[in-house]
């Protein structure tokens, strides 16, 4: 019998905005953390009015809050690793990075949201540069999309993989604080129906092949992703094995995804595919 103790559960941080249809924002994040595995805490950093068909209205939470909410949390609570999500505002990018600078999780894993599955923005164009130069130093790996990977180095959105290369490696770059960063660069926007990620540490190029999934229940897929990478990193041993965790729980929620019936427009993924198999639709 193994003598090996077993891993301690994590205590892991979204610092993320409400979506209330729970497909996306830091109520995907609750449900894909404790699905592997993680106690999940949570700072509500924005608030929006959504469902799966659109965001209705948005309204930022004050950034002094913001501070308080961390500052009380992490006064109780050891966190092993944090997630940021949809920050919505510079003040809050500010006060965010300033204290995680000062708190020093071991994991920060940073999901720049810029535009909802909707088309909707959220994020202010003008906190793009804040979110670039404060946070993306202090990440252990970000997860951009191809249109949010355009908007941070300011240039087009690339169509191929040949150009995902470059553009991971231009945003590895940006990421000067030392210590060994990540970037996460996910194809999902790709042409066709491969859905190739890359990840890159500014020395080995790793490419995660994927293909695209019929089904219109994608919301929050990004949210998901990112949550799952920030619950699996304090249990594993590499953020290359963390990753690739991540990605097949995904893809098996986002291949559940038609179990749920939520909403008219794209339905959430299925977060807790794993412990509700077989159950029957009530």
């Amino acid at each position: 019998m193994s003598t090996d103790s077993p891993r301690a559960i994590p205590n892991t941080l979204t610092i993320a905005g409400m979506d209330p249809s729970g497909g996306a924002g830091i109520l995907a994040d609750v449900k894909a953390m404790s699905a592997l595995g993680a106690y999940a805490c949570a700072v509500v950093a924005a608030l929006t009015a959504q469902n799966t068909q659109a965001v209705t209205d948005i309204s930022p939470v004050n950034a002094q809050f913001v501070r308080a909410q961390i500052d009380t949390l992490f006064a109780d609570v050891e966190i092993h690793a944090v997630k940021i999500g949809m920050l919505g505002q510079t003040g809050v990018i500010e006060v965010v990075a300033d204290r995680l600078g000062h708190y020093k999780p071991p994991h920060l894993v940073l999901d720049p949201v810029m535009v909802a599955k909707s088309g909707d923005l959220l994020l202010e164009q003008k906190a793009v540069g804040a979110l670039r130069e404060q946070l993306l130093p202090l990440a252990t790996i970000i997860t951009p999309n191809l249109p949010e990977a355009g908007v941070l180095l300011e240039m087009r959105s690339v169509e191929t993989v040949r150009e995902m290369r470059r553009v991971a490696e231009r945003l590895r770059n940006l990421m000067t604080h030392g210590g060994h960063r990540w970037v996460l660069l996910k194809g999902g926007h790709l042409p066709g129906n491969d859905t190739i990620d890359v990840l890159h540490d500014g020395d080995k190029m790793i490419e995660l092949p994927g293909h695209r999934i019929p089904t219109r229940n994608t919301h929050g897929t990004g949210c998901t992703l990112s949550a799952a990478l920030t619950a699996l990193l304090p249990q594993m041993d590499s953020v290359i094995d963390a990753t690739r965790a991540a990605k097949e729980y995904l893809v098996a929620a986002i291949a559940s995804a038609d179990m749920l019936k939520v909403g008219q427009g794209h339905g959430p993924v299925h977060h807790f595919h794993k412990l509700w198999a077989g159950k029957p639709l009530q």
